[in-house]
């Protein structure tokens, strides 16, 4: 049978400012999946939430972008909606950018990635294991380079070295920067290795959009790249993107997909999206409430049953004091950034700066520029 996973997720309403939704917003979104699966539209469905982002994750045979799938996200996400607005939460309905989408979900506001194959459990895939990656208060790219690491580098995966994946990896950037449709360039690990690296160190403009297997083909993993001010033409929240990544066999096994986020690199993110700060991995159901505006990171394991249903317990990779370490050292490096205040790779350049008020301070200000007397440029024939 072919089988989709889909992960939609979306930001709709938190208790005193970003930090989690409520329980009855969680609860609420539990019963519209609880819905879809009585009903036969989706197979399974398992809710979490990273910092103030709800995700819904599925699987179903509907294929990928199915209208009625993203349509039940849609409506799921509005029944939160209705209860933060009851309850006076803050930003509730803040990822939902049009009135009603048109067909599915993408480009609306919430971050979608889904990835459709053939599901037999033989081989190459005698068994389905997949990780869902999501993150709050931080940009598109986020994912860049630990995806990178973990499907180009046997620096952090051993496993490329093996016959299943001695081939590499085919990655397709897209162009955050192109509003007119999704601009793709497609480029081989390892062969284009430099010229991956030379895209994907802006994670502002360039993301990973999907990973496949040279090898067999099989699509590895579906990113949720997009910036939401070029959707919504100012800034209504981060991009806080998703990464689905299928794992294990022909796959990077999940400790190489892991690892680099020990790293706690530095992104584009933090308070009001203004800020370079490095990424906290941490544990699923995380509310935002430490020190300054950390961009955060969760990690979901499953596996799937023939039928297509989840396994009867999750993984949450992060929730280890082995990273205790980690969430030490990105406190440390956030600390370092943050005494900088707003000066220099502190922040954001201008043309990133995704909080409205910045750019409309600094274009008041260029108004107001004279030029200094005897000063004058001569003007060229």
């Amino acid at each position: 049978m072919r089988i989709t996973l889909s992960v939609i997720k979306a930001d709709v309403g938190s208790i005193g400012g970003h930090t989690q939704p409520s329980e009855r917003m969680m609860e609420a979104v539990r019963e519209e999946v609880a819905g879809a699966v009585n009903r036969g539209l989706i197979i399974d469905g398992y809710i979490s939430h990273t910092g103030d982002d709800i995700a819904i994750i599925m699987s179903h045979t509907r294929g990928e972008n199915d209208s009625d799938v993203h349509q039940f996200a849609w409506n799921s996400f509005l029944k939160a909606t209705d209860i933060a607005r009851e309850y006076g939460l803050y930003g509730a309905g803040q990822d939902l950018l049009v009135d009603a989408p048109s067909g599915n979900v993408r480009g609306a506001g919430p971050a979608v990635a889904e990835i459709e194959f053939e599901h037999t459990l033989e081989k190459p895939r005698a068994a389905e294991s997949f990780m869902v990656f999501a993150a709050d208060k931080c940009g598109p790219g986020a994912y860049n380079l630990p995806l990178f690491l973990g499907f180009a580098d046997p620096m952090c995966c051993g496993g490329l070295m093996l016959p299943q994946m001695i081939k590499g990896f085919t990655f397709h950037i897209i162009d955050m920067d192109n509003t007119a449709g999704d601009s793709i360039i497609e480029l081989n690990a390892p062969e284009d290795y430099y010229h991956l690296t030379a895209l994907l160190r802006d994670n502002e403009r360039f993301g990973i959009d999907s990973i496949y297997s040279r090898t067999h083909g099989e699509k590895a993993a579906a990113i949720s790249a997009q910036r939401m001010h070029s959707i919504a033409g100012t800034y209504t929240g981060k991009d806080d993107p998703i990464a689905l990544i299928r794992n294990q066999g022909i796959f990077p096994a999940p400790e190489e997909l892991v690892s680099p986020f020990a790293k706690a690199h530095y992104i584009g993110g933090d308070a009001r999206g203004s800020h370079n700060m490095p990424l906290m991995p941490v544990a699923i159901n995380t509310p935002v409430t430490g020190i300054y505006c950390l961009p955060i990171v969760s990690c979901l394991g499953f596996s799937l049953t023939k039928d297509g249903h989840f396994s009867d317990a999750v993984t949450d990779f992060f929730d280890n004091v082995a990273w205790d370490e980690t969430r030490r050292r990105a406190q440390d490096k956030a600390v370092e950034m943050r005494m900088q205040g707003w000066s220099g790779p502190a922040m954001l350049p201008y043309t990133e700066l995704e909080y409205g008020g910045f750019r409309d301070t600094v274009t008041n200000l260029v108004d107001r520029f004279q030029i200094r007397e005897g000063t004058e440029a001569e003007a060229t024939e």
